[in-house]
């Protein structure tokens, strides 16, 4: 679904991403791992058209057989239009706007009232709480609602790929456990998953696969299993 080729991003003058290549099959959920300031926010913030690429190539096949894209050429709201979505790192909830006018907002490109009802009742149905409090301001959840909300906002706009970063920052060890599960059961529902998480211990736990940035290069890619048991990226990044 996603073919990334050799791409080079620059934020100012730091070379931030050099020469990075991966895939993200149709279906999978594909993490990628490293320190602070490997790339990760970078490349997911590339992908989705917010950063410029210097050099390289981002394909996007959002239905199998269909028209390919290069997103490196395409206008951010033309890439949520095709399907790809982005939580953001710090969840970005317009904190001033109810819970159900945040939802709304993952919605603005589509005219289709009554599936856009209908997708909401889907996400409140995921998300109860956001049912509780769809009156209220989004400022006013606690971190592990306002990451439901981000994330219900992401379903709103029918994601084919949903970009996910750091969704466990600054939350609870049970309410991280909880956003995981359901993202497996959105991943199990079709929607194709780029995570990039610090928590590697969960990423891996969570993705069929994963890619190691140290310094904006892939450095290790593997299988999710495969990857948590090399002695390298447990010390690295599992703790021990």
């Amino acid at each position: 679904m996603l073919t990334i080729r050799h791409l080079d991003v620059f934020r100012g003058r730091t070379h931030v991403l050099r020469d990075v290549s991966l895939e993200i099959g149709r279906g999978e959920i594909v993490a990628l791992i490293g320190a602070n300031g490997a790339g990760k926010t970078t490349t997911l913030r590339t992908v989705s058209g917010l950063l410029p690429a210097r050099n390289g190539e981002i394909s996007f096949a959002p239905r199998e057989g269909g028209e390919v894209l290069d997103l490196t050429r395409t206008p951010a709201e033309a890439i949520v239009a095709a399907g790809v979505c982005h939580c953001p790192e710090g969840r970005g909830v317009f904190s001033r706007l109810s819970v159900h006018e945040n939802l709304l907002m993952g919605a603005y490109l589509r005219d289709d009232r009554q599936d856009i009802r209908r997708d909401m009742e889907q996400v409140c149905a995921m998300f109860p709480i956001l049912a509780a409090r769809r009156n209220q301001p989004a400022g006013n959840l606690s971190g592990g609602e306002q990451m439901m909300l981000a994330i219900g906002r992401a379903l709103m706009g029918r994601p084919r790929l949903l970009i996910l970063d750091e969704p466990s920052l600054g939350l609870a060890p049970l309410v991280v456990e909880a956003i995981f599960q359901h993202l497996a059961r959105i991943n199990r529902e079709g929607v194709t998953i780029l995570l990039v998480e610090q928590n590697a211990v969960v990423a891996l736990e969570l993705a069929h696969r994963a890619y190691v940035l140290e310094n904006g290069r892939v450095v290790m890619s593997g299988e999710s299993a495969a990857l948590a048991g090399d002695d390298n990226i447990r010390k690295a990044y599992l703790g021990g």
